[in-house]
């Protein structure tokens, strides 16, 4: 009987470690350290075309850019992808993936000197005046069409002040697992340290879009702005505003997102276009010439959607390692869903991540109780069945303290201390029965840790 019992354990133990093996690395995970793949620390233009793929653009002049399907995720074609330079405003994707969520749009602020002040000289302006009322949405759009660097401030400050918004913004970073990126400042201006790169600001880009307000403010091409007080009415006035975004209204199906310049960064350009679809992202820094960073971006999306299925991706976007999986998409404010993904691709560190834990977790119960199963059967249910539930929850008690932290909480309970009496109930062959040692068996238990995994894999994500 001991012989069956060990080989019962195994096949348990096997069939838990076979489902959490199926489960792939995470998605853009690189062993040499290159974040999304190891061609994309190399300097030189990576691409792998296929039979029939259309060559890429001469004369890119771009010292960073990259282009990506921003639902697969899969870079088509890169060079010095993780290459650090100065971001300019298009540092403010990062800033707003940040702050954004924060705020009801309808609010109002009153705006206060020390808001406005310390801007940096040279600073690109929307106009906000100190002592007036704005809302949050105006405020935003004049961060995303002027590019303001005093309602970039504003929002700052609303949030708690620069440094704690520059913490946050770092923070955010780290969570999209863009390495590049260090963040001195809020709205991109030039400072001494201040830098990201093509592929750190397409992940910017990939993950504000999932924001309706993120996509609804960067796609404006115009808008009115609140003014100052007209002197003679006593009014508040209004003037208009247009996005600096010269690709916005004129590249075929252009949804955004950000353009910068100063004196340090050059131009530097993140842009969004759909077509039949499918939504590819581009990212241009600093060519020979300010004005060709929009002209580079058209080619390479040109040739991105060409190249659609006839190239072999040379790396990945890595996933937003906070984010959570959604039980219903919305093709709205989505068009790269997370919830296509099992949770353990969407992080990018090694690891099983928390459902190849959970399989080991829920494997080794099953183990633990099949052997109470075994002694059931030879000394009578009534006296085995609270020492065989006694192992299973200690096996699911004592597992948590070595898991990843989503998969802590809802171990105990997803393997319940009445199992084996429920269990017992379906007949013998819910562990494999009397075949437990069999063929049949293992795959019953492999069959029947894969359901209690996605069974778990759906709590964990309520």
């Amino acid at each position: 009987m001991s012989q069956h019992v060990s080989r019962v354990a195994a096949a348990a133990a096997v069939s838990a470690l076979v489902v959490a093996a199926g489960a792939p690395a995470a998605l853009g995970q690189d062993t040499t350290g290159a974040v999304g793949g190891e061609r994309l620390g190399r300097p030189e233009i990576q691409v792998a075309p296929q039979a029939g793929a259309p060559a890429l653009p001469t004369a890119l002049t771009g010292r960073s850019w990259v282009v990506a399907d921003a639902g697969t995720g899969e870079v088509l074609a890169a060079r010095n992808a993780h290459l650090p330079l100065p971001p300019a405003s298009t540092l403010k994707m990062l800033f707003a993936d940040t702050v954004l969520p924060k705020f009801d749009r309808a609010l109002e602020h009153q705006v206060t000197s020390a808001e406005l002040a310390n801007l940096g000289a040279g600073s690109s302006l929307v106009g906000v005046k100190e002592n007036l009322p704005y809302r949050v949405e105006d405020l935003w759009r004049g961060v995303f069409l002027s590019s303001g660097n005093d309602a970039v401030h504003v929002l700052a400050h609303m949030n708690g002040g620069l440094q704690q918004t520059v913490a946050e913004m770092q923070a955010r970073a780290q969570k999209l697992q863009a390495r590049d990126t260090k963040v001195i400042s809020p709205d991109g201006y030039d400072m001494d340290g201040q830098v990201s790169s093509a592929y750190d600001l397409t992940l910017f880009a990939r993950a504000g879009l999932r924001n309706a307000d993120f996509r609804s403010y960067c796609s404006t091409r115009t808008a009115r702005f609140p003014g100052g007080l007209d002197k003679v009415t006593g009014q508040r006035t209004t003037f208009d505003i247009a996005n600096t975004d010269r690709l916005l209204g004129k590249y075929p199906g252009l949804i955004g997102v950000k353009n910068g310049y100063t004196t340090n960064a050059g131009a530097t350009f993140t842009g969004a276009a759909e077509r039949n679809g499918r939504t590819l992202l581009v990212t241009v820094m600093h060519p020979e010439a300010q004005g060709r960073v929009y002209d580079e971006a058209a080619s390479l999306l040109d040739w991105g959607f060409a190249a659609l299925g006839k190239v072999q991706p040379v790396g990945q976007l890595v996933e937003d390692t906070a984010a959570t999986a959604s039980p219903e998409p919305d093709a709205a404010t989505s068009f790269a869903p997370p919830w296509v993904r099992p949770h353990a691709l969407r992080g990018g560190g090694g690891g099983l991540g928390p459902v190849g834990w959970t399989a080991v977790g829920l494997g080794s119960a099953l183990a633990a109780w099949a052997a109470g199963r075994a002694v059931v059967r030879r000394r009578g249910s009534t006296a085995a069945a609270a020492p065989a539930a006694a192992v299973t929850v200690a096996v699911a008690t004592a597992l948590p303290d070595a898991l990843p932290t989503a998969a802590q909480t809802p171990l105990p309970t997803a393997v319940p201390t009445p199992l084996p009496t429920a269990l017992a109930r379906a007949g013998a062959s819910a562990v494999g029965g009397s075949t437990g040692v069999g063929s049949r068996g293992r795959r019953g238990l492999a069959r029947r840790a894969r359901v209690l995994v996605a069974t778990t894999r759906t709590r964990l994500h309520r």
